[in-house]
């Protein structure tokens, strides 16, 4: 099944002409034809663009061109610009616009003969944990239809896990890739903020917002990372740091390497299942040689309530430009602000608007001090509590999720609940430090993936992979497949 190989054994095969670009391709769209009925991970794809860009593929590798990408098909979530494709956000607001533009993950992508096609579920404007909160209905996990994907990136992992697509893209605000490859059993990358030009990604909270990909294997984030990664002049806040060979850093030995183990994070509500499956792998990792090292990251308690200031007030402030005039869907009022409120009213779900009233509250005046500011304030000292454990270890481990995957719907109706699924992501995108999520292990009944954590110092993704590839080539759950 060519959909099932990873990026690494598929352009191998390529490079043999064992297979060809259109052959792979077709396979990813024969799966989606299967299975996404069930999965809804894709809200749209072209399948005739999508194998003229294989042909081209082809025609390159027969021509004797190598480039790292060439021929493998990448899926994308509905938040990033691909010239001549719909860009929706998973939103009725932005009704019927088309990109007129590559982002810059996707010219990279495309310079390294990558096949871009398909649009990927999500939660509306990246809005969500469960990708229930999208206009275009509920993505479903391929290990159990009954339960949630994770969000916001839920159709990203999904369309991995269920091989309708080699690799995929999604965007991390605060652990919107991590949470859901978790769930989902894949891995999921969520790079130093600066790492990868946000050009062309549709801002939710930008202090907070990084793009990522989502993959089979770590070789492949290893891979797709390389490709993506580099500053970029549209974009102020890319970093000009050099990209490493992030795919030659997988040596698998990682003797005498220190892992920090936080003991705030081992909380009240951690699933039994999933502590044991972290236990076992912070036990795999003694065994390669690794000391593991008690940490302590004192002001975890606040990441909550500081991201749901911080990120709510960035929001209010970026969807702003939604307002029925310039482009997108439009409800017309007597005179522009019932125009606006309508439009608003209309175009945007419950979750955004949900976010949006907050953010708008904590920016207002005389209350703008008491929280965004303060917020900013502890946010900083959250970032300081990771460099300071950065001086001790090399990378810290935690839970990437604090349960496996459950039931479509089942908290919905509590927002805050809903909220504390990121408990344990959210103060990566805080610090803007760099992080990884493995699959660790799977809960029993039913048989749900749980994901490891890795968390790493900034532009530390080389030995972030190293880690994490380490544990996974010593474990088998990135083999196993859900049953579709």
């Amino acid at each position: 099944m060519l959909n099932q190989l990873t990026i690494s054994e598929l352009t191998a095969k390529l490079a043999r002409r064992e297979v060809s670009a259109r052959e792979a391709t077709q396979a990813c769209l024969d799966q989606i034809a299967r299975v996404d009925g069930k999965i809804h991970a894709f809200i749209s794809h072209n399948a005739v663009d999508a194998l003229a860009q294989a042909d081209a593929a082809d025609k390159a590798i027969a021509a004797g061109e190598k480039k790292p990408l060439l021929g493998v098909p990448i899926a994308v979530k509905d938040v990033l610009c691909v010239k001549n494709q719909p860009l929706n956000c998973a939103s009725k607001i932005l009704g019927n616009f088309i990109s007129t533009y590559d982002a810059t993950v996707i010219e990279k992508l495309k310079a390294a003969g990558a096949i871009v096609f398909g649009r990927l579920n999500m939660d509306e404007f990246a809005m969500g944990s469960s990708t229930e909160n999208s206009a275009f209905g509920t993505t479903k996990n391929p290990w159990d239809t009954t339960r949630i994907p994770g969000g916001s990136s839920g159709g990203s992992a999904a369309a991995v896990a269920a091989d309708e697509c080699i690799a995929s893209l999604g965007s991390d605000t605060g652990g919107s890739i991590r949470q859901p490859a978790a769930l989902c059993g894949c891995v999921g990358l969520k790079p130093t903020y600066g790492r990868i030009s946000r050009y062309g990604l549709v801002a939710f909270a930008s202090s907070l917002d990084q793009i990522g990909p989502f993959t089979k294997d770590v070789r492949d984030a290893a891979i797709l990372l390389g490709a993506m990664s580099g500053v970029d002049s549209r974009d102020s806040t890319s970093v000009p740091e050099p990209v490493p060979d992030y795919a030659a850093a997988l040596t698998g030995d990682i003797r005498g390497l220190k892992i920090g183990l936080p003991k705030e994070y081992m909380i009240g509500g951690l699933d039994p299942e999933v502590k044991a499956a972290v236990d076992a792998a912070v036990k795999k990792y003694s065994e390669l040689g690794a000391e593991i090292v008690e940490i302590s990251l004192p002001h975890t308690d606040y990441a909550v309530a500081t991201y749901y200031i911080i990120a709510t007030a960035e929001a209010s402030a970026n969807l702003a430009r939604f307002d029925g005039i310039r482009y997108g869907a439009r409800v017309d009022g007597a005179d522009p602000i019932e125009l606006y409120a309508k439009t608003r009213g209309a175009g945007f779900g419950p979750e955004v608007k949900r976010r949006i009233i907050l953010g708008t509250y904590v920016l207002s005046s005389g209350y703008h001090d008491a929280y965004y500011l303060h917020a900013q304030k502890v946010r900083t000292l959250i970032r300081n509590d990771f460099l300071k454990a950065f001086e001790k270890v090399d990378v810290i481990v935690t839970p990437t999720t604090p349960t496996a995957a459950f039931k479509i719907g089942e908290k919905s109706d509590d927002p805050l609940q809903m909220y504390l699924s990121d408990i344990f992501t959210i103060s990566c995108n805080l610090a803007g430090i760099c992080g990884i999520s493995v699959p660790c292990g799977f809960t029993k009944n039913p048989k749900l993936p749980i994901g490891l954590q890795l968390l790493g110092k900034p532009f530390g993704e080389a030995s972030l992979l190293k880690i994490a590839h380490a544990y996974e080539q010593a474990t088998p759950w990135h083999k196993e497949k859900a049953a579709l």
